[in-house]
């Protein structure tokens, strides 16, 4: 009897020990350190643990592969990148995956950029892979995106893209009746005018009524921020436009064309396509910087020009000590403000953007 019951006692120990072993091996503590590891679509469970394995974020990939197949999640596992923490165990790192609890990471277009300024952004993003062509001018939506580590920025550009065609076509059908708009697509580019006109949210309404009421009238729409499109494609000039500049054709200078630019001038956001969609009910044709980052609005011109004698009381004022420096062949760009006849009277439509 005693060998067999040393024998009992020597397989008893072994199954302690073999149970201990892999209890570690599933609980046990692992990495000393934060471990980022990315896996991609389309990886299999076998993979997974061999690169958790390599990364020494867990100690077995076979242990692992047989945790999974426990679990029944073997084939739902889901791809990404995952941010292991220091000393997470084998089995809380198969959660972590089997949930999706994967590093969330954003990009932002803001709003009023240029498309070859979108772009650009997205090139900047490190963690993304790929080249991109620029797409047309107002096809994006400005707005924060969630993107996976190691995703390729095309594919985080088309739901750029896609955010913008479903954002236009849901406002789109709650227009406000009557609007002098043939197409969408002549909205987005008066939205487009909208958000480089103004970024005070409560405005929006207002200066896009300023742009359709100039558009029903058939007085030229007159905005600055159409002209520097036409010289820089929306790449910022750091100086005010010269009266050449107001003076050459192009097919965004709205000072010398009769209709809306040929295309827009920047990626307007949500907020300026609602607001010219569902413009302020006013009589307002013109407006001017008020000095404090916002607009005075009028509807006549001799009101208009009340407003800008104030606006150039103050922003002379400011520029008391600067004035001398102004080069002799450039000048305080007119506006929207401006009456056809009185180009040299009238300061520009905002004051610095």
């Amino acid at each position: 009897m005693a060998p067999l019951a040393g024998l009992a006692a020597g397989l008893m120990l072994l199954l302690m020990s073999c149970g201990m072993f892999f209890y570690a091996q599933l609980y046990g503590p692992g990495p000393k350190t934060v471990t980022r590891i990315t896996f991609a679509h389309g990886m299999s469970v076998t993979a997974m643990g061999r690169e958790l394995e390599k990364q020494h974020v867990i100690h077995s990939a076979s242990l692992f592969r047989m945790a999974a197949k426990f679990s029944g999640q073997q084939n739902a596992m889901k791809a990404g990148t995952y941010e292991f923490p220091a000393g997470i165990s084998l089995v809380n790192a198969l959660k972590q995956i089997e949930a999706g609890r994967v590093v969330q990471t954003y990009i932002t277009i803001p709003e009023g950029k240029t498309s070859a300024q979108a772009v650009r952004i997205l090139m900047a993003t490190k963690d993304l892979t790929g080249d991109v062509e620029v797409p047309p001018e107002g096809a994006v939506l400005p707005e924060t995106y969630l993107y996976q580590p190691g995703e390729t920025r095309q594919a985080v550009l088309e739901r750029m893209l896609d955010a913008g065609r479903d954002t236009l076509d849901a406002l789109w059908a709650k227009r406000a009746p009557d609007l002098p708009f043939a197409t969408k697509e002549d909205a987005l580019i008066m939205a487009s005018i909208v958000e480089r006109e103004t970024k005070l949210a409560d405005e929006r309404p207002r200066v896009a009524a300023v742009f359709i009421n100039r558009l029903r009238s058939g007085i030229r729409l007159g905005s600055d921020p159409t002209v520097i499109y036409g010289i820089s494609h929306g790449e910022p000039l750091g100086r005010g436009l010269t009266r050449e500049e107001l003076d050459t054709l192009t097919p965004w200078n709205t000072y010398l064309i009769d209709k809306l630019p040929v295309t827009p001038i920047a990626n307007p956001g949500k907020a300026s396509i609602a607001a010219v969609l569902n413009p302020a009910k006013t009589k307002d044709l013109y407006f001017v910087a008020n000095g404090t980052g916002g607009h005075v609005f009028a509807a006549s011109y001799e009101e208009h020009l009340t407003n800008v004698a104030k606006w150039r009381a103050m922003e002379a004022q400011v520029n008391v000590y600067t004035s001398s420096a102004t080069a002799p062949d450039a000048m305080v760009a007119p506006s929207v403000a401006k009456a056809p006849d009185a180009t040299a009277k009238l300061v520009r439509l905002n004051a610095k953007r």
